[in-house]
């Protein structure tokens, strides 16, 4: 069987939540000495994507979400990529906003995030305006990054870009969104600092955002 074969087999089994396959054909992979970011940012992402749209379209509900994420952490865990860590580029407060309990794209940019070196404090999914703020606050963060899936949550992300403003942190606080609702024009229209159409690219648009601040 040949690596790309494997690829599909586990994309297909992790939107079918068969964790017993997915876990299998992970093992092959990694046995094969396929690159891990190969494996999350190809089939892993590939499968999320898919897996949100079934959620969008009412096929899938928050229980397979949930039992999703959890195999998606526990291929993390094997992998290697594990949620600890953050250096010193700089400090992120991240979250999936409220309404939308999406939280894979999410932790999958908050890990890449940490390996590049940024500090990161994910508060996870469905989080409102006062606990990004109190964030914000806390943590001193030089990003605030959130995410939506869902086009009927994705507005609440101007919601809370007003509260910076209401808090007068707005000047020192980067916003950087994403997710699949989200686009360019719609970063600009809200007044985010940057867009981000994936995990990769989240990474240098945050550094991007830090070097201007910075300049």
């Amino acid at each position: 069987m040949s690596l790309r074969e494997k690829e599909i087999l586990l994309k297909d089994s992790l939107v079918n939540l068969d964790e017993e396959s997915f876990m299998k054909y992970l093992e092959e992979l990694i046995s094969s000495g396929e690159d891990p970011w190969k494996i999350i940012l190809g089939p892993m992402s590939e499968a999320m994507e898919e897996i949100g749209k079934l959620f969008e379209e009412g096929e899938y509900f928050i229980a397979e979400m949930l039992k999703a994420a959890s195999i998606f952490k526990k291929a993390l865990d094997k992998l290697g990529i594990g949620a600890e860590g953050g250096g010193n580029l700089g400090t992120v407060v991240i979250g999936t906003v409220k309404g939308d309990v999406h939280d894979i794209g999410k932790s999958l940019v908050a890990t890449m995030l940490k390996a590049s070196g940024f500090k990161v404090i994910d508060l996870g999914v469905d989080v409102d305006a006062d606990t990004f703020i109190r964030a914000v606050k806390e943590h001193r963060a030089d990003i605030l990054a959130m995410s939506s899936l869902l086009t009927t949550t994705r507005d609440y992300m101007s919601v809370v870009i007003r509260r910076l403003e209401e808090e007068g942190l707005r000047e020192r606080v980067k916003v950087l969104i994403g997710g699949l609702s989200t686009s360019p024009e719609f970063a600009k229209s809200i007044g985010a600092d940057g867009w981000a159409k994936n995990a990769i690219e989240a990474v240098e648009v945050a550094k991007s955002l830090l070097r201007n601040a910075r300049a």
